[in-house]
């Protein structure tokens, strides 16, 4: 008996545990299957990727201040980080990857970044 590739239907010639009958084949298949998480692990990583150039854009000497007005005309997204680090007094740095920042009074946020 003949195995039939799943995603085009022709012949599959070579080894019995074989299922496609080429990479394309396999690549297109799997795409498919995957599509909807692939979607959401992208958009997750780009909104990532924004938040970190900009916390990396706006604390060139790895120690800095800034406002949260200028955070959000650059497009800083408060939803989307990495990890919190809570010192032991209790202070709460929030992190993308590397490049941290933590919230202070009067909307003020000093940045950091992780060595």
């Amino acid at each position: 008996m003949q195995k039939k590739c799943p995603e085009c239907g022709d012949k599959i010639v070579g080894r019995i545990d074989k299922k496609f009958c080429s990479d394309g084949c396999r690549n297109a298949f799997n795409n498919k299957i995957n599509k909807d998480g692939k979607n959401l692990i992208r958009n997750i990583n780009n909104r990532l990727r924004k938040n970190w150039r900009i916390l990396e854009n706006l604390n060139p000497e790895q120690k800095t201040k800034t406002t949260k007005t200028k955070l959000i005309e650059k497009g800083f997204d408060f939803n989307y980080f990495t990890s919190i680090y809570t010192t032991k007094a209790g202070t709460v740095y929030y992190f993308v990857y590397d490049q941290g920042y933590l919230p202070l009074e009067n909307d003020f946020f000093a940045l950091v970044k992780r060595k």
